[in-house]
């Protein structure tokens, strides 16, 4: 099975620069490094080549007309999540999403209220 996602794929720290920019929208830099910098024991220059490298690989966009520079996704969060998700289930269940969802789910106490909503989903679903 190929991979859903527009190679090459975004790494974890990427991933981590993504759910920044998903939350705070265009950013610089600065403001990127103030979130992710923090969490992941990353310097500013680290943060700034991973940016610089998420442009050329096509996982950012940028804005430079001004000084500090504004990057932000070139995908949809939910785009990015639902390939990310597609190319993990093939690659780890075979391309099953039951299995996926049974171990998902394995051990977990779900609250009454999960549980309908997932049944709700279930009946949409075709």
């Amino acid at each position: 099975m190929t991979s859903p996602y527009p190679a090459p794929k975004p790494t974890e720290a990427e991933v981590g620069i993504l759910q920044v920019l998903w939350d705070l929208g265009p950013s610089s830099v600065k403001e990127v490094y103030s979130r992710v910098g923090q969490e992941r024991a990353l310097g500013y220059t680290a943060v700034l080549k991973l940016m610089q490298t998420m442009l050329e690989k096509g996982l950012l966009e940028r804005d430079e007309s001004e000084r500090a520079h504004r990057y932000w996704p070139a995908q949809a969060k939910s785009k990015t999540q639902r390939a990310l998700l597609v190319d993990f289930m093939a690659k780890v269940f075979g391309g099953s999403a039951e299995a996926l969802v049974q171990m998902a789910l394995q051990g977990r106490r779900l609250r009454s209220a999960e549980k309908a909503a997932l049944r709700e989903l279930l009946k949409e679903k075709p």
